[in-house]
């Protein structure tokens, strides 16, 4: 009897996006729902955040660095003379509006600047404030991602319904091989997002994959859902909508959920360091800020890599799945062209171990060639030959 075959889980779905390290996360919602306020908390930043629609016209960007214990400990011990941490870059985008797709407020441009990010933060609010009105004069955090989820769905199918009539058009004076084969893809794509599910969910095959990183589709970025909840309601973790929330997102792929509070945000964004860490501690509160950083760098496909010595610590951030030689490529293009090895630590040796003499004396500084994917956190010195031939 033929032995069983081990159950390997789940296939990875293969990666969808630019695959390069300058990735952009954008913040997505209904206007008024504490998006620019979270911009301005996470950047430091001075951004108008008023109280009516369309106060953010044209996007703001900013470079957010990532918190990472391991970083700190890097810097601790080699005490170099220059720190570089990984950074995450965050576009404030402004607020989108029922009929989005159709041109409503000023949709068109909203769209284009969602679609040009990598991944999306999308804003939902949870709050009840007569101060601060709704563009659709109530609150229902549950309609409000049915909207968003609506107008996004309705962009991609125009942008797909375009592309599918101009190549048919063109059919009866025959298409290449190649132009065919986009059609073919293109019309699976709309097929699927016509059934009401988000494009990065599907079970595509890699010239899918080649045809939907082309095209860049809104539904194809991963998404991060950050719920906005009143400063007493986030403390206790406990909201009528948060269940109702959940529930959404698992009938919709069941991405990461993050509570926050824009208040509690902004009253501690001025404190001196002592007084906000008092304040966290007396009302049992922390920061969501450096969780919604760090979940949304993964979100996007993004890992780091270290180089570390006395003259510098430095997170090199590149796409997970880079192999050796292209992740030395984002330190100097010398450095791939030329690549011979990567002499690698994993940080959590070096980390136990305590120093790169006693990672050696242990057996675990290995040498990697070029077919070595780098994982996040390795500490690398790599090897190159600057006089190798250009190909």
């Amino acid at each position: 009897m033929a032995p069983k075959k081990k159950d390997e889980g789940p296939k990875e779905r293969p990666v969808l996006g630019r695959f390069r390290s300058n990735l952009k996360v954008g913040i997505v919602g209904l206007p008024n729902v504490g998006k620019s306020t979270l911009f301005n908390t996470l950047t430091k930043m001075a951004i108008p955040a008023e109280n009516f629609p369309f106060c953010t016209i044209e996007p703001n960007n900013a470079r957010v660095n990532v918190p990472d214990d391991r970083f700190r400990w890097l810097c601790q011990t080699y005490k170099p003379k220059s720190e570089v941490p990984a950074f995450l870059e965050i576009v404030d985008i402004a607020g989108l509006v029922r009929g989005a797709a159709e041109g409503e407020g000023l949709g068109n441009a909203f769209l284009s600047n969602i679609a040009a990010v990598d991944g999306i933060f999308h804003v939902c609010r949870a709050f009840e404030d007569p101060d601060v009105v709704h563009v659709e004069d109530r609150v229902d955090p549950v309609a409000d991602l049915e909207i968003i989820h609506g107008e996004l769905r309705a962009k991609d199918l125009e942008r797909l319904n375009n592309f599918v009539d101009d190549l048919k058009a063109k059919e009866k004076r025959g298409l290449s091989k190649e132009q065919k084969e986009e059609l073919a893809c293109a019309e699976k794509v709309r097929d699927f997002v016509q059934t009401g599910t988000d494009v990065r969910f599907g079970e595509w095959n890699m010239k899918d994959v080649d045809f939907l990183n082309q095209v860049q589709l809104i539904t194809a970025k991963p998404v991060v859902y950050l719920v906005n909840l009143p400063e007493k309601m986030y403390i206790k973790k406990k909201s009528k909508w948060l269940p109702k929330i959940f529930e959404w997102v698992k009938e919709h792929g069941g991405e990461p959920i993050i509570p926050f509070s824009g208040i509690l945000e902004a009253k501690i964004f001025d404190m001196p360091d002592d007084e906000k860490a008092t304040y966290l501690k007396e009302n049992e509160a922390t920061s969501a800020l450096p969780k919604i950083i760090t979940t949304g760098f993964k979100a996007i496909q993004l890992i780091y890599f270290f180089t570390a010595g006395e003259d510098e610590v430095k997170c090199w951030q590149i796409r997970k799945a880079t192999k050796a030689p292209q992740a030395a490529g984002a330190i100097h293009t010398d450095f791939e062209r030329g690549f011979i090895c990567a002499e690698v630590m994993h940080y959590e040796e070096l980390h136990d171990l305590g120093s790169e003499s006693a990672v050696k004396a242990a057996g675990k500084y290995r040498q990697e060639g070029k077919n070595y994917v780098v994982l996040d956190g390795d500490v690398i010195f790599f090897k190159f030959n600057v006089t190798a031939s250009k190909k």
